[in-house]
């Protein structure tokens, strides 16, 4: 508001100044003087850019340090425990400085330079005479008229920039919530299993048909007329956009929600007749990162809570073999316990990466009929990739992957 306010006020005084004492050659003062205000205003939108990046950096490894504190006190020696922690407090204050400095230009060099400038301009024509008393006065109002603008119009850039930059941090979370793309149904893609048996010629491991489900605070159904067929050996991929129901099917075919209406059966029976454990022991899931957990315990309770507890000595065999495969041995190789060692909020930290490949190893140890996997693979580099996708196809009798396209 400041901001339209002063552009008003300032296409105003232009005018004004127009009409007053030394005429066209003050208008063009203040036009010139505008596009340096344009300048400075740019100048510090960058700072504060950088200075904001510096601010959130100093955030996240400040929370990041917190986080990991156990972990530091385990691996880093403490004379190690603070570098890079004073240049980063230095790179931040040089930038608060160079912004502030640029702020304070704008903020008083703006409207009294202009001041300055304008009364500098009106000068020739007071000193010789050559306008009457009303244009100077006219002009004396046009300048003092701008002062004023140029005033708000700095107040105004300085609450602008705020604004640009929060935006810009806020943007991509107003842009995931909004789902333009949501009106694109997932899409599924099977590949035959290793045997060459195909969909049609087995009997299905687990079928739905006709599944409805909404949540209860709204009011469309997130899933309408769904059905799907899941044969012995399946490698299925679901692929679609944020919000088109990926996760929300995942979760009724593994019994972690009830349908509203529609059937499915796993091996012919449905989940009434199963019971919800037993379903959930022939269809596991790696759910999404946030619905998912590392639990204050043993590396290997993590891996192996669902299979039984405590465990024989041929799961803990089976349980490193598969963490070799996924890659996670040099995980076991720096945690003085190895698999004993205690991990989660009150032990040793892994990072999202090793996080993902914990899921991963707990489901594929459970020996489930199917496997569905909730973006399981979005935390991995490309080469991590391939190694945890190689050991997951060799291992999951029939696997449901879901991913974003």
């Amino acid at each position: 508001m400041l901001g339209l306010v002063a552009g008003l006020e300032l296409g105003l005084a232009a005018v004004v100044l127009s009409a007053g004492a030394m005429g066209g050659r003050q208008a063009l003062l203040l036009l010139g003087w505008v596009g340096l205000t344009g300048l400075i205003g740019w100048r510090y939108v960058q700072r504060r850019r950088y200075w904001t990046a510096a601010r959130l950096d100093l955030t996240h490894d400040l929370v990041e340090r917190m986080v990991g504190h156990r972990t530091r006190l385990a691996q880093e020696a403490p004379a190690h425990w603070h570098d890079g922690e004073d240049q980063a407090l230095a790179r931040y204050l040089e930038l608060a400085r160079v912004m502030d400095h640029t702020a304070a230009w704008l903020m008083t060099l703006v409207p009294r330079g202009w001041l300055l400038l304008g009364l500098l301009g009106l000068a020739p024509a007071f000193l010789t005479g050559s306008d009457s008393s009303v244009a100077l006065a006219v002009g004396l109002g046009g300048i003092l008229l701008a002062h004023e603008a140029f005033k708000k119009l700095a107040t105004g850039l300085w609450q602008v920039a705020g604004a640009a930059i929060a935006w810009q941090q806020a943007a991509p979370l107003f842009r995931a919530a909004a789902r333009p793309e949501v009106a694109t149904p997932p899409t599924l893609v099977r590949a035959p299993g290793g045997g060459g048996v195909s969909a049609g010629d087995a009997a299905p491991v687990l079928e739905a048909h006709d599944l409805v489900f909404r949540y209860r605070d709204r009011g469309e159904p997130v899933l309408r007329g769904c059905s799907l067929r899941v044969c012995p050996g399946d490698r299925l991929l679901l692929e679609g956009p944020s919000g088109g129901g990926k996760s929300t099917l995942a979760a009724l075919l593994t019994g972690l929600r009830r349908p509203e209406s529609g059937l499915m059966l796993l091996g012919g029976f449905d989940l009434q007749t199963l019971g919800g454990e037993g379903w959930r022991q022939r269809v596991v899931a790696a759910p999404q990162f946030h619905d998912n957990h590392v639990f204050a315990g043993t590396f290997a309770f993590n891996l192996l809570m669902g299979r039984r507890w405590p465990p024989r000595p041929e799961d803990i065999a089976e349980a490193e073999a598969l963490c070799h495969e996924l890659g996670l041995e040099e995980l076991l190789e720096r945690m003085p316990a190895g698999l004993l060692q205690i991990v989660g909020d009150t032990g040793w930290r892994l990072s999202h990466g090793e996080q993902s490949r914990l899921y991963l190893a707990r489901a594929l140890l459970q020996r489930a009929d199917v496997v569905v996997l909730d973006e399981s693979f979005a935390a991995l580099d490309p080469e991590t990739l391939r190694r945890a996708l190689r050991c997951v196809l060799a291992r999951a009798a029939t696997l449901l992957v879901i991913a974003h396209p």
